[in-house]
């Protein structure tokens, strides 16, 4: 309705040159033309949208006694159909096509609107009803939030006690945004999208985007965190797989999050009319049976229809727009269709250093035992790497004891990790009188591991990770069996029956049990193996997608969809892990060693065949450009599955062909996990490249893995990696021993002044070395002069880039005193460093006396007219020199035009 102050036929007497064309009247908009409230509503509109959406009513009224609009253009506007936002946006519409008038009419009523509103801030106040709904709301959030029981089988923690911070970052990579909080992934920061309301977390599994957004519902309950939010719905897409009924919106919230004791219809009235205070999760969309897909249109909150079209269209927004969405997901289940709908995707990339150790020390109540465990996990880089993964982080903090007394056998990739909590598991529920379970304890719980195997495989194939009780008694599962703790009871899944139902206390180790079924079932069908893999890199290479639900004896129904590619992709990796040589004495105790040479070889020509698939992709280069291959998703899958064979022989064998100058990875979400795989394998290059791995996560840790192929790496691409002064230490460390070494790049990390000082060491030992690039860092003029001592030695440096550092005119002037001798150096930028004319006139000294630079790049500093002089009269006695770039500088526009005048090669 109208604000009560506003009297009737207010837009009758209202000044003409007051207010029109805009939302905030200042001295400028009596000035403005009679188009502008038009423009406004173009410009303004997502602005509008959200104010408008108080005042609907009210507007409606304004334009209707203006005769601007009729009662049938009202109803048009406010069909129940449309959302309140959706509404506005047809509201908008209808008044640009009615002209100047109607435009100024809306926009001096919001304008009144907003003046009224001044003097006592309006704030929306729930009913008693809804407060009363909001408080069983936030007590079942908080309830289902306050214990971690996806991790530890039967044994809780508590969230508070356990919950670690790991890394959050944007899927864009902005480099003006370092890192992200728990605050920020609902709040606006990284915002690419404005017009959608849609957030994906998406993650490698294990990497803890479950926790994440428990912890965040936590914090909600508790009034902690996301206070502007009145209303949070959690839905696992878990349990929505199990949902069979057609439902309505309304029925979906009650049903599936928390039932109202009374005041339903007003209750679901208030969130329809004000969904920029409520908030939906969906945890899992990976796990959803159903693809994403935007071809089913349903956009009424009160008709029913089937779980995944309502999720769908919530997510693209076609369904209550306005409301905030987060959803997570592995990165492989998430489409381009579904991308198009999203307000911003922030990466979850598990722990740091720092938070490995801080977990550990918090599952352990003995400060002796953690500092053993860390300590075993600093002498193992490949261990470590692997517990930069939630999962794995607690599986060895679990699984201590069986750590520390592994030695020289302590694991080295994920299916030794997998195995060890397997045996874990088994060795807990010994009797302590009888000891440790001895070499054939996997024999001893055969038929146990079968049966598991059996229910993991039917639950990928069918995308299944919830089952019935009976489903567990259909395969045999004991109640003693389900109590070893690799089950856990799903209490939360709406049942009306008494049925218990279970889930894997991991998705990673349903497909561990499933892999073990593969490898260990004598009576599986010879393609098994054959249509796991290729099914991978076929439906990761976009061709087509094989269910491998069709090479099992059993046949499935016709209606059953497609197993999800990430699930079965890990499933691969273990089977490639099991059917290594260093398991074959466990393994042949359960299985005859032929079937399982047998399967070895399967698997070996499987992932051979994959690589030189993937090779064979690579195009002709452009000429004039070195041959490059770009790698697609399969290229990191198959290299991960050669790694976990840790067959030395295969991974020769998989780049014996390759013959390329430069690989690149980019944007593969490269992790410790996945350099060291990488590291194992590129090894055995015949030939060197050029390894890029911009914009992954690669860390320190990832640094220290990718050590043992450096030697085969012409050039080391580390751009946006999170790599910090303590990574370049142990890489110059290993660097300066490896004769084909030659270029490094490694814009927008965590570097320092220290840096320079191992950097230093480089440019000493190094004889060949041509290019440092060291963009958007943290080094200052101290860094500077420290690195300045080492380009004093260097006689090869061509390419030297600090663009985006704190260098200043003391870094400057030491730098170019440092390279003015310089023989080799053709391009140098000190871009964005805060240099001054003093800074610019001792690189005149450099531009003068360098015969080879070719280009200096100096733009967005400080330099001043003096400064420019300088470089001028420098240039005079260069004539090498094919451009200074001045861009962005202290000099106006004339000084400029006559500067660049006198000297064509300055570049403003």
């Amino acid at each position: 309705m109208w604000p009560q102050c506003l009297p009737q036929g207010w837009w009758r007497w209202w000044p003409k040159g007051e207010g029109r064309g805009g939302l905030h009247n200042n001295g400028k908009d009596a000035k403005r033309t009679s188009t502008n409230a038009s423009q406004t509503l173009m410009t303004d509109r997502p602005a509008l949208v959200r104010k408008i959406r108080d005042h609907i009513d009210g507007v409606l009224e304004a334009l209707v006694n203006a005769g601007c609009f009729t009662s049938k253009d009202c109803d048009e506007v406010m069909l129940p159909v449309y959302t309140p936002s959706q509404k506005v946006r047809r509201l908008l519409d209808q008044v640009r096509f009615r002209g100047e008038e109607a435009a100024s009419i809306l926009l001096q009523y919001l304008r009144l609107a907003e003046v009224v509103s001044q003097p006592v801030k309006e704030e929306k106040q729930l009913t008693a009803e809804c407060l009363l709904y909001q408080k069983k709301l936030r007590s079942s959030v908080s309830a289902q939030s306050h214990f971690l029981s996806t991790y530890g089988g039967t044994g809780r923690f508590s969230l508070d006690d356990i919950y670690t911070e790991g890394l959050l970052e944007l899927a864009q990579g902005n480099r003006e945004i370092t890192s992200l909080g728990l605050e920020d992934v609902v709040g606006v920061t990284g915002t690419l999208n404005e017009d959608a309301d849609t957030v994906l977390l998406s993650g490698e599994a294990g990497t803890g985007k479950s926790t994440l957004l428990q912890r965040l519902h936590l914090l909600w309950a508790r009034g902690a965190l996301l206070t502007d939010i009145l209303l949070l719905f959690p839905f696992s897409c878990r349990k929505l797989n199990a949902e069979q009924r057609m439902l309505s919106l309304k029925e979906l919230l009650f049903l599936h999050c928390c039932w109202p004791d009374r005041g339903q219809d007003e209750l679901f009235q208030f969130i329809l009319d004000h969904p920029h205070l409520v908030l939906f999760t969906f945890d899992g969309l990976d796990e959803f049976k159903q693809t994403f897909t935007d071809e089913e249109r349903h956009c009424c909150p009160t008709q029913q229809a089937s779980i995944p079209v309502l999720l769908f269209n919530l997510l693209q927004g076609t369904l209550m727009k306005g409301v905030k969405k987060v959803v997570t997901s592995r990165p492989q289940a998430v489409g381009p269709v579904l991308k198009r709908y999203l307000r911003k995707e922030v990466l979850v990339k598990g722990f740091c250093p720092v938070g490995i150790d801080a977990f550990v020390r918090k599952h352990h109540n003995d400060s002796t035992v953690a500092s053993r465990v860390i300590e075993s996990l600093q002498t193992n880089t490949a261990l470590l790497g692997l517990c930069h993964i939630p999962v794995f982080c607690w599986i060895v903090s679990k699984c201590y004891k069986e750590l520390l007394g592994c030695g020289e056998g302590s694991p080295q990739t994920m299916t030794d990790v997998y195995l060890m909590v397997l045996q874990h598991f088994f060795q807990r529920k010994v009797p302590q009188e009888q000891g440790a379970l001895g070499k054939g304890w996997l024999q001893k719980h055969l038929e146990t591991v079968m049966r598991f195997g059996q229910l993991a495989m039917e639950g990928l194939e069918t995308s299944c990770y919830v089952f019935p009780e009976a489903e567990l008694r259909k395969y045999g599962i004991t109640e003693q069996e389900i109590c070893l703790g690799f089950l856990i009871h799903c209490k939360d899944l709406s049942d009306s029956s008494d049925c218990k139902h279970y889930e894997f206390l991991h998705m990673t180790l349903q497909c561990f049990f499933a892999a073990l079924h593969i490898v260990l079932d004598g009576n599986s069908n010879r393609s098994v193996i054959p249509k796991l893999f290729q099914s991978q890199y076929r439906q990761l290479s976009g061709i087509t997608r094989v269910c491998l639900g069709h090479c099992i004896d059993r046949p499935l129904e016709d209606d059953v969809n497609t197993a999800e590619t990430p699930n079965l992709q890990m499933a691969a990796k273990f089977v490639s892990g099991l059917l290594s040589q260093r398991h074959r004495i466990l393994l042949s105790q359960s299985c005859p060693a032929a079937t399982l040479e047998w399967k070895s070889k399967q698997a070996v020509k499987c992932l051979s065949k994959g690589m030189q698939r993937h090779f064979r992709s690579i195009s002709r280069p452009v000429e004039g450009e070195k041959k490059s291959m770009h790698a697609m998703p399969s290229f990191v899958w198959l290299i991960t599955c050669i790694y976990e064979m840790q067959e030395s022989g295969v991974a020769k064998d998989a780049v014996a062909k390759i013959e390329v100058e430069h690989l690149k990875l980019t944007y593969c979400n490269i992790g410790p996990v996945e350099c060291t795989a990488l590291a194992y394998v590129l090894k055995h290059l015949p030939n060197p490249v050029g390894l890029q791995l911009d914009y992954n996560t690669v860390g320190d840790v990832g640094v220290e893995q990718l050590l043992p192929c450096l030697h085969v790496c012409h050039a080391l691409y580390l751009r946006n990696n999170n790599i910090s002064d303590e990574g370049i230490r142990k890489l110059v460390e290993k660097g300066v021993h490896c004769e084909c070494f030659q270029k490094l790049a490694l814009f927008n990390n965590k570097l320092t002044d220290d840096c320079t000082r191992h950097l230093v060491t480089l440019l000493q030992a190094k004889t060949n070395f041509i290019s440092l690039r060291l963009g958007n860092n943290n080094i200052t003029s101290q860094g500077a002069e420290q690195l300045a001592e080492g380009l004093r030695y260097s006689k090869s440096l061509q390419f030297l880039g600090l663009w985006g550092n704190k260098i200043g005119d003391k870094g400057a002037e030491a730098l170019a005193d440092a390279l003015k001798n310089s023989t080799a150096l053709t391009w140098f930028s000190l871009v964005d460093n805060g240099v001054g004319n003093s800074g610019a006139c001792a690189l005149a000294e450099l531009v003068k006396r360098c015969t080879t630079l070719t280009e200096l790049w100096l733009n967005q500093n400080c330099i001043g007219r003096e400064g420019v002089e300088c470089l001028i009269q420098a240039l005079k006695a260069n004539t090498s020199i094919k451009e200074v770039w001045l861009r962005g500088n202290n000099l106006s526009p004339e000084e400029v035009e006559e500067l660049s005048q006198r000297e064509s090669r300055l570049t403003f």
